[in-house]
C-alpha cells in the first residue's frame, strides 16, 4: 500500500516521462512537503527532492541538522544529509552521477545562484519549468487535505471567538495581536500562517496594514485578518467588528461588503470561469457606489501555502473545477476613514457545488 506522497510522485513522474524530462529538482519547501511529507524551512541551506527518471532513483537532500526529522516523517528511502561545510551540488553530483539533457525546476523557487551551481556541476543540462504542472496538481485538494484545512479553520475560529472577548477600549492593536497569537498556540496551532493583521479605526482602510500602538476607541472599525498552520495546512479568515456603536455609514458599508461576500460565494460552482466569482462580488460593491474602494482580487487559493493557485481575479478565464479551495474576501477601504473586509474559505466539492468551510458568524457584531 503506497503512501499519498508516493501517489503524488507517480503523477509527477508520468508528467516527466511524457515530456521527456530526464530529472526533476524540487526546491520549494511547500512542494518538497507535498511530495515527501517532510515539512521544513531550510532557510539559506539547500534542500531538494531529486528524481532521476533515467535510473528511477529518488533522493531527498536535506541540511544535516534536519536528517533525523526527515527520516521520521518522509517515505523517501534515500535521504542524504548535507553539512554546512559541504558544497551542496557537489553532494548532489556525487549521489546522482551524470545527468544529461533536461532537468525540471520550479522557476519561481530556483534562485540565480542555485541555477548557476546546477550548471557548474551538471554542464550541458537544460532547465525546464515544471511549476505550472505542480501548481495544477496541488490545486485539486484531496479529502485528506480538506480535512486538514477544516482543522486549521476550526482552530482560528475558536481563537476569534475567544479573542474578541478580550477586546477593550484603550487596548492597542499590538496588545490584541499578542492575545490572539497566544490563543493560537493554546488551541493547538503550529503557529500563525502569516503575520496577524489587527487594524483599528482609519487604519482598517489598509488592506495589508500592520498592527501598531493605535488604541481602540469607541466607534472604531476593528478588522482582524489572521490564520494558523496546523499539520502543514493554512487557514485564513477576516472579520470586521465595530467598537461601542456603529454609525449609519459603517452599517451601510458593512452591509454592502456582506452582500458582496455572499454574491461571490453564491456564484461559486464548477464549469464556469474563475473570474465569475470576482465579478459577481465586485458588481455588488460597484452598484452601491463604492467600486473605487475595492481595488484587489476577490480571493486566492489556500492550502499548504497561504497564497497558492488559483487566483480569483476578474480576468482569470480558467474554468473552475471540483477540488479547488480558495477565499472570497471582498472589501471596501476608504482612506482616512476605515474599511471592512469579510473573508471566507470555500471548496468546490465533487458534485461541482460550493461548500463554505468557514462558519464564523457574519452579521455585524458591535463589541
Amino acid at each position: 500500500m503506497g503512501t499519498i506522497y508516493e501517489a503524488r510522485r507517480a503523477m509527477l513522474k508520468s508528467y516527466l516521462s511524457e515530456n521527456n524530462i530526464t530529472a526533476v529538482m524540487i526546491t520549494a519547501p511547500a512542494n518538497v512537503f507535498y511530495f515527501t511529507g517532510f515539512n521544513s524551512d531550510p532557510h539559506e541551506r539547500f534542500m531538494s527532492l531529486f528524481i532521476d527518471m533515467h535510473t528511477n532513483n529518488t533522493y531527498l537532500f536535506v541540511p544535516a541538522l534536519d536528517k533525523d526529522a526527515a527520516l521520521l516523517v518522509s517515505d523517501i528511502t534515500t535521504i542524504i544529509p548535507i553539512s554546512d561545510e559541504q558544497i551542496p551540488f557537489e553532494v548532489v553530483r556525487e549521489s546522482v552521477g551524470e545527468i544529461s539533457k533536461t532537468v525540471g525546476i520550479e522557476a519561481k523557487a530556483l534562485s540565480y545562484y542555485l541555477y548557476n551551481s546546477l550548471l557548474e556541476f551538471f554542464p550541458g543540462v537544460q532547465v525546464v519549468d515544471v511549476q505550472p504542472f505542480i501548481n495544477k496538481q496541488r490545486m485539486k485538494k484531496s479529502k485528506e487535505e480538506i480535512a486538514k484545512l477544516i482543522t486549521a479553520i476550526e482552530i482560528i475560529e475558536k481563537v476569534l471567538e475567544e479573542g474578541i472577548k478580550k477586546v477593550k477600549i484603550g487596548m492597542s492593536e499590538s496588545d490584541l495581536t499578542g492575545e490572539l497569537e497566544f490563543l493560537m498556540r493554546k488551541f493547538g496551532a503550529d503557529g500563525p500562517s502569516f503575520s496577524t493583521i489587527v487594524l483599528t479605526g482609519e487604519k482598517a482602510a489598509l488592506p495589508h496594514g500592520s498592527p501598531g500602538e493605535r488604541k481602540l476607541q469607541k466607534g472604531d472599525y476593528l478588522l482582524i485578518d489572521f490564520g494558523v498552520i496546523k499539520d502543514g495546512y493554512c487557514s485564513d479568515i477576516t472579520r470586521t467588528f465595530i467598537i461601542g456603536e456603529a454609525s449609519e455609514q459603517q452599517k451601510e458599508i458593512y452591509d454592502i461588503v456582506l452582500r458582496s461576500n455572499e454574491a461571490g460565494i453564491n456564484a461559486v460552482q464548477a464549469g464556469v470561469p474563475l473570474k465569475t466569482f470576482d465579478i459577481e462580488a465586485r458588481n455588488v460593491i460597484i452598484a452601491n457606489g463604492y467600486g473605487e474602494y475595492f481595488n484587489n482580487r476577490v480571493g486566492h487559493g489556500l492550502g499548504i501555502e497561504l497564497h497558492e493557485e488559483p487566483s480569483i481575479h476578474q480576468n482569470n478565464e480558467q474554468i473552475a473545477e471540483a477540488g479547488l479551495v480558495f477565499t472570497i474576501e471582498p472589501g471596501i477601504y476608504i482612506p482616512e476613514v476605515g474599511g471592512v473586509r469579510i473573508e471566507d474559505t470555500v471548496y468546490i466539492n465533487e458534485d461541482g457545488k460550493v461548500e463554505v468551510l468557514s462558519s464564523f458568524p457574519k452579521q455585524l457584531q458591535i463589541l
